[in-house]
């Protein structure tokens, strides 16, 4: 037949450039992600939108208008954000015919239009006359252009998804003002602007946007931020961008700063910045990077700390930051054509981003530890004390909309396409409409490996149909039409390439088993120890599944991991395991060793011969269930002096 031309529908990100091109014609119908978009629907963007009323981001926007503004509520000076945020999830899903969120929708946005300066400047905190500092005051600390960035990507959403042009007039009033004002020197504290003005030179055709974001990566690291309370390295300002050894400092601010220069390189192709970006994602993979994608170990900066320096319990691992690794992740993907990429990207959405939010989508995880001790209280960094587990808001309400928004638009982040070819990214239960081809994608993933893809629509001539085999994945099994299919596969990709018609049906076969993981020797806090995973998921042990010993005293070996059942429970799969109760430990915290006995644990006796049985749950699920303990990495017999089996 031949291919019915479809204009496609345009994305987060959307880009001609690169070695591969965003598909945005794609729905997600069912499975797991679905059930994500729906709570995020009908239960996370309610309570966001009730939330940021009762904090009086609205109520800071809309005292401008009186002649003796009331006090600005918040202790932060960037919470317009917070509503920008929830602006661009609200985006899509107003473009999808969901009228829910409407009126807020459009309300944020009037009063926007209402409050925004003669000359472009829109921020409540700075425009209030009684503030304590004025505009562009204080570049380190004030967020002034970080909030431009968000009012930048909401207002590309708003028009691209639904077709509304005023947040997107309001945006480019502010943006313009930007460009005059920081012509020739000057930076933000926190990146995030670099992303946006590239997204804003794509919906415009305006290459001052493109030029402004490139100047802003290029400046960091050149003398023009005043550094206070943290020195260089935590703004990334300490050496420039192309000239980093590795990812430092704030870990949001790294990855979105990352993002923007991976941004800008999509449109420039400037091979020096791609060279740094490859260095600095393979440098993060390879020595910063939790197992479960999570970047950032440090509390006190919110940093990334040194390479090894990954402790389980004290894990920082910011939702927001997960969600800027995987922003950078696609679009090294999109720069590239690197299955690499999104074998993190998968990692980090189904592990360090989904723990972000509760089963029920309305509290949240700030800081996303591996481990949890039976005394320990969960808190998110700033206050003196904190509740058990998620809050349903936070001082700093940075990660909640951030969810909302990224929650919004994950079917952006399925597919992709060149010249040819369509290559699946993201495996989903889902819908994929290409201007050459239409597919229908049906799977359980992540919960199993079977994976069906049917042909609605094709071309005439011969096309490559592309899937990703990720890293973990063993062989794969590919059939068409029910027949084996010799797809050659390298690089993470295995290439389908034909003729097709409507009705034909592809099956690629993951196998799942269970997999042990050890860590590298240099990572001190989980020698000697093993975490369990299973396609893309990590999982743990929470104290609630664990009936006959504690969590702390779980001994699991390679041998029990792999033997460990499979198991449906409440719609997830489950890992039922069978393992060892250590004896009871020393009392002393430091025992003198037995110079006879083989260095590891001091325990002094071998492990008993006790069998205890426990569900490892997947890590996004853990503390829906009341506070105990909790751990993703488990003791081996090697820590006891024997050899793991």
């Amino acid at each position: 037949m031949t291919s019915k031309q479809v204009k496609p529908l345009a994305g987060a990100v959307s880009t001609a450039s690169g070695a591969v091109r965003p598909v945005a014609g794609v729905r997600i119908t069912g499975g797991l992600l679905h059930h994500w978009q729906h709570r995020n629907r009908t239960a996370t963007i309610p309570h966001t939108i009730e939330r940021l009323r009762a904090a009086g981001n609205l109520d800071n926007l809309r005292r401008l208008l009186q002649d003796d503004p009331a006090p600005y509520r918040g202790r932060y000076p960037f919470l317009d954000t917070d509503l920008y945020k929830t602006l661009e999830g609200l985006a899509y899903e107003l473009g999808d015919g969901d009228p829910a969120g409407r009126e807020f929708f459009d309300e944020v946005v009037t009063l926007l239009e209402q409050v925004q300066a003669p000359d472009g400047y829109l921020n409540s905190f700075f425009q209030d006359p009684s503030a304590a500092k004025k505009p562009w005051e204080d570049l380190t600390w004030g967020h002034e252009l970080y909030n431009l960035g968000h009012l930048i990507q909401a207002a590309v959403a708003a028009r691209r998804r639904m077709g509304d042009e005023r947040l997107l007039r309001v945006a480019v009033r502010f943006a313009d003002l930007v460009l005059e004002r920081f012509r020739d020197r000057g930076i933000c504290g926190h990146p995030e602007v670099e992303m946006a003005l590239v997204e804003l030179f794509r919906e415009t055709g305006e290459s001052r946007y493109l030029a402004m974001a490139a100047a802003f990566v290029d400046r960091r690291g050149t003398g023009q931020m005043e550094h206070r309370i943290f020195g260089g390295s935590y703004f990334q300002d300490h050496v420039p961008f192309r000239e980093l050894p590795s990812v430092t400092g704030h870990a949001v601010r790294m990855a979105y700063l990352a993002a923007g220069a991976a941004d800008v390189h999509l449109e420039t192709g400037d091979p020096s910045l791609l060279a740094a970006l490859e260095r600095l994602w393979d440098d993060m993979v390879a020595t910063k990077l939790y197992v479960t994608g999570g970047l950032g170990s440090r509390h006190s900066d919110e940093a990334i700390g040194d390479r090894y320096e990954l402790p389980s319990e004290r894990a920082y691992s910011e939702t927001c930051a997960a969600i800027a690794v995987m922003q950078w992740a696609w679009r090294m993907f999109l720069g590239t054509g690197g299955a690499k990429y999104l074998d993190v990207f998968e990692r980090v959405l189904y592990n360090a981003y989904a723990v972000g939010v509760s089963r029920d989508g309305r509290a949240f995880f700030y800081d996303n530890p591996l481990q949890r001790r039976p005394d320990h209280d969960q808190r998110s960094g700033a206050e003196p004390d904190g509740e058990p587990l998620r809050r349903a808001w936070f001082v700093c309400p940075c990660c909640p909309p951030n969810v909302v928004r990224w929650m919004a638009q994950l079917a952006d982040h399925v597919a992709a396409e060149r010249d040819g070819a369509v290559l699946i990214a993201t495996y989903a239960q889902a819908r994929i409409e290409t201007a050459a081809m239409a597919l229908a994608m049906d799977t359980a993933y992540p919960w199993d490996g079977d994976v069906r893809v049917t042909v609605e629509r094709a071309p005439d001539e011969p096309y490559e149909l592309v899937l990703r085999i990720p890293g973990w994945a063993g062989d794969a099994a590919i059939t068409v039409n029910g027949e084996p299919f010799d797809a050659p596969v390298s690089g993470g990709w295995a290439r389908l390439h034909r003729s097709w018609a409507p009705g034909d049906e592809v099956r690629l076969g993951l196998p799942m088993p269970v997999r042990a993981h050890g860590s590298h020797p240099h990572l001190d806090a989980t020698r000697g120890s093993l975490s369990l995973a299973r396609g893309p998921l990590v999982y743990c042990v929470e104290q609630h599944d664990s009936p006959q010993a504690a969590v702390d005293d779980l001994v699991v070996g390679v041998r029990d991991a792999r033997g460990a059942g499979v198991e449906r429970r409440d719609g997830a799969v489950v890992l039922r395991v069978e393992a060892e109760a250590a004896p009871a430990p020393p009392a002393e915290l430091y025992p003198e060793l037995d110079p006879g006995l083989d260095p590891g644990l001091p325990l002094g006796e071998a492990l008993p011969g006790t069998r205890v049985t426990a569900a490892f749950v997947p890590y996004f699920l853990w503390g829906n269930r009341g506070p105990q303990a909790m751990r993703v990495w488990v003791r081996t017999p090697c820590t006891n002096g024997k050899k793991a089996t």
